[in-house]
Order: structure tokens, then sequence, then C-alpha cells
């Protein structure tokens, strides 16, 4: 059936992640190092084993890394001896220092005139279980919806999440394709719900998991001319 709507996963398929993220994460350390001295000396180490004792606990939060992320800090601030009020304080005002670092992304080259073009032949959507917020980055408009795993507490690869994402772009999952890196999250989670996915796979690795992907491509610039041969053979 012809494609009607493509959902696109955000980390390192419109944009490299990692070094936005090691830099948000220095911008935290710096701030705290600045406003809340008696945690800024802290190793990383200290907030990965507090970060597993409230997973422990809340295992829900595994999905909410927002929430995760502010409640590793209050409890790293008021383990550092700052009282409950001022330790929900600073979380709260390191966690949107972090927020705002983070996004300080710079999206592939390609990406915007991609979406331009594809934003005149089908609805767009975002799938994704990060925090990345497209409204912030200049790129809601080629957007119908933006679904973040956070907001409903279900992540990629649970099939709910491209579900919901079929309900929110008004399609079924015959006429609908998903793109992404991760071969797990994006690939099976979107396979295993019905729709086709297509592996965004700019550095060649090999394939390594058992089911194919429904397509390959090394640059989002080969996506409109492949989406107009699957249409062309389903028509």
């Amino acid at each position: 059936m012809t494609i009607q709507l493509i959902t696109f996963d955000l980390d390192d398929t419109l944009w490299d992640t990692a070094p936005v993220i090691l830099s948000a994460e220095a911008v935290l350390r710096e701030w705290l190092t600045e406003h809340a001295p008696n945690l800024g000396a802290v190793p990383v180490e200290h907030l990965w084993a507090i970060r597993e004792r409230i997973l422990g606990s809340e295992p829900g939060l595994k999905h909410r890394i927002s929430a995760l992320r502010r409640r590793v800090l209050f409890h790293a601030l008021e383990e550092a001896g700052y009282a409950h009020d001022q330790a929900k304080d600073l979380a709260d005002k390191s966690f949107e220092v972090f927020l705002h670092a983070r996004h300080q992304i710079e999206v592939f080259p390609e990406v915007e005139p991609t979406l331009e073009t594809l934003a005149k032949h089908y609805a767009l959507g975002v799938v994704t279980n990060g925090n990345a917020d497209v409204r912030r980055l200049g790129l809601a408009d080629y957007f119908k919806f933006a679904l973040c795993a956070e907001d409903i507490g279900i992540a990629k690869p649970d099939a709910r999440l491209f579900h919901e994402a079929l309900q929110r772009g008004g399609a079924t999952p015959e006429t609908a394709v998903h793109i992404g890196d991760h071969p797990g999250d994006d690939i099976a989670g979107a396979q295993q719900a019905g729709l086709r996915a297509i592996w965004f796979n700019p550095q060649g690795k090999a394939w390594e998991a058992q089911k194919a992907p429904d397509a390959e491509i090394r640059s989002l610039t080969e996506l409109p001319a492949l989406l107009a041969l699957w249409n062309s053979v389903s028509g």
C-alpha cells in the first residue's frame, strides 16, 4: 500500500548525539560546581549509583529520562547536605541548565531539505526515547506530531508506542514507515508493530540482528527516492 506516514527517530538519526550530551554533562558540572559546591566534586560514579538505586525502587522512571535525571540530582544534592527545599530548587535549576545545553545540537545538513521535500507528500512524525524537543530546535513545523517515550511512559521497542504514532498520524501499519539508527528500538520495534523500517546507517556497520530492515540508507537524502520507488511498486 502507498506510504502515507513517515516517523523519525531523533538522536543519532537527525544529528550526532554523543558530542552534545558530553558537552551538556560538562555544562551541568560547571554549574553545580559554582552553585552547589557541596556536590560539584562528587564523582560521576556516585550519581550512577543513585540512579540505579532509584530505578530499583521506581522502575517506571526508566522511560522518563527527564524525571529520572531530576530525581538523581535531587537525591545527590540532599545527600550532599542541602535541605529538602533547597535541594529541590537546585535540582530543578540544574536540570534546566542541562536541558538547554542538550539542545545545542547541530542537525545533519541534509535534514531540513529532506524534511521539507518529504512534508509535501507525506505526514511526518517523531517517535523518540530521548528528551530532545523538536520545538526547541526549530523543526516542529515539519512534523504532524512528536511522540516522546517519557510523555506516555512507554519506550521503543514497545509496539504500543508505534501504535500510538499510527493513531496520531491517521495511518495503518501498511501505510507507515519508521526511520532510525537502532536495530532493536527502531527497526525491530517498528517491524513488530507492523510498520516497514528503514535503518539509518551512515557508517556502514554490519547488520547483526536476526530480521533485516526493510531498507538501509547511508544518508537521509536517499529517502525521497526510496519511498517514491516503494509507492510506484505498490501503486
